[in-house]
């Protein structure tokens, strides 16, 4: 593909995404616009979102009425909660109820997710009273529930049809889209699963029921992301069937759908760390953007008072002993390293369903071994470096026992801290990181000058 802005290299073709991002983001105006629409012929529907995201508020609303609208619906999907929502609230009415009357279930139970209640209102006053029940039956589970998130477009069939009509259905049907073929009985509850190559090498006149095989895993909808995602994992297909309590089928599980849900879990962790939203808009509104990290950025000052609050609990020993306030961040640094180590060992635990009540004592034995191993050799070498430097051996003492302690209490805290909080029914990956940190500089603190104050008062 050769871009013809006189910006870029006339014949230099655009080999990734990458390339394309920073070609339509460099340029401007009627440039960008060209570029836009040569890009717009090669791209799906995920990357000419990533290459919206990409571009500021103003622009991004421009370069998306340069897409075709039989694809706007599937490129609005794509894109992130904030993002999409930029651009539908710069929307009229007409253009609303427009977008709204394309979507699917699926799409609108994605979109609900983050939309206001009157989008969603709208959006269901716009689509079929079949589109309305089957939202419905998606919307009874929760954003944890594999249930909420199931395709529904699957190859169904009775338990008194044939192998020829099964054949018929295949024939019919995109070869990306079905590989297997579900039996139900006259309730539509789930009977078996067969796949593709089981239904063409059999006899046309056979009963589909009479050539089942293998027992294949059947998911109940209220069974949690993860557990499905990783049942289809170890799997040897590539969709599993979804039933609701009763055994109805519901839906099915696609090892593509599992593979978006865990990207988009593990992307909503990382973001958490930092006190953010999986769905923030790298061009989110300066206002919405500063308000939401400003919680964060207060709960950080409230923990940093009460680190300052401790350290000023020995001012006497710190005015006597001014050494004691260059080696403080040492401390605090160190037991705060270690036990965000033991914490992101234990979320990622949580989240693959590693850890219950049985195996948590000997993982919590098993990290303060650990603790305790790095805390005598890194208390032996700081506490060396610390007692040259100073030329006071009662210095390196000092710190070698605030370091000892701070690594134990920081493996400690690293495993009690996530299991309060998933007791207590909120996210580790939010919070977590905040409250160790708070508990490794207060101890690491108390402990660094406590033990000061004994050695120098």
């Amino acid at each position: 593909m050769i871009l013809s802005d006189s910006n870029i290299p006339q014949e230099e073709p655009i080999q990734d995404v990458g390339q394309m991002i920073q070609a339509v983001t460099q340029a401007d105006g009627v440039a960008q616009a060209e570029i836009f629409d040569e890009v717009l012929e090669e791209l799906d529907a995920g990357t000419i979102a990533l290459l919206l995201e990409s571009l500021p508020l103003e622009q991004r609303y421009q370069r998306w009425l340069q897409v075709e609208e039989s694809e706007r619906v599937d490129v609005l999907s794509e894109m992130r909660a904030e993002a999409r929502f930029s651009i539908l609230r710069q929307l009229d009415e007409a253009q609303l109820d427009s977008i709204f009357a394309s979507l699917t279930p699926e799409a609108m139970i994605d979109w609900s997710d983050s939309l206001p209640d009157r989008y969603i209102e709208r959006a269901l006053e716009q689509v079929s009273h079949r589109h309305r029940e089957r939202y419905a039956l998606f919307d009874q589970y929760t954003d944890n529930q594999i249930g909420r998130y199931v395709d529904h477009q699957l190859l169904a069939l009775t338990t008194d049809a044939t192998v020829m009509q099964a054949q018929r259905f295949f024939r019919r049907t995109a070869l990306d889209c079905c590989s297997s073929l579900f039996l139900v009985d006259d309730q539509d509850k789930y009977v078996a699963s067969i796949n593709r190559y089981q239904v063409f090498r059999a006899e046309p006149d056979a009963k589909l029921v009479d050539i089942v095989e293998d027992e294949w895993r059947v998911l109940r909808a209220d069974m949690s992301l993860l557990d499905a995602v990783e049942a289809i994992e170890h799997s040897a297909v590539t969709e599993l069937p979804v039933v609701d309590a009763d055994g109805v089928l519901i839906g099915r599980l696609t090892l593509r759908t599992a593979t978006a849900l865990v990207r988009e879990h593990y992307e909503a962790q990382m973001m958490a760390h930092a006190g953010m939203d999986e769905s923030a808009d790298l061009f989110a509104p300066v206002f919405s953007g500063a308000k939401r990290r400003a919680v964060w950025l207060g709960i950080n000052l409230l923990t940093a008072f009460l680190a300052s609050a401790t350290i000023g609990m020995f001012e006497n020993v710190l005015a006597k002993v001014v050494a004691l306030a260059v080696l403080m961040p040492i401390v605090a640094s160190m037991g705060g390293i270690a036990g965000s180590q033991t914490l992101t060992l234990m979320i990622r635990g949580m989240a693959m369903g590693q850890i219950s009540i049985g195996n948590l004592f000997a993982l919590f034995r098993n990290e303060l071994a650990i603790g305790a191993i790095n805390g005598v050799a890194w208390s032996l070498v700081i506490g060396a470096v610390a007692g040259w430097w100073f030329a006071d051996p009662m210095m390196g003492i000092t710190i070698g026992i605030a370091i000892l302690i701070n690594l134990v209490i920081a493996a400690m805290a690293g495993v009690a801290i996530p299991m309060i909080l998933q007791k207590l029914n909120q996210d580790a990956a939010l919070s977590g990181s905040v409250i160790l940190t708070t508990v490794t500089d207060v101890v690491g603190f108390f402990a660094f000058l406590g033990v000061a104050s004994m050695l120098y008062l």
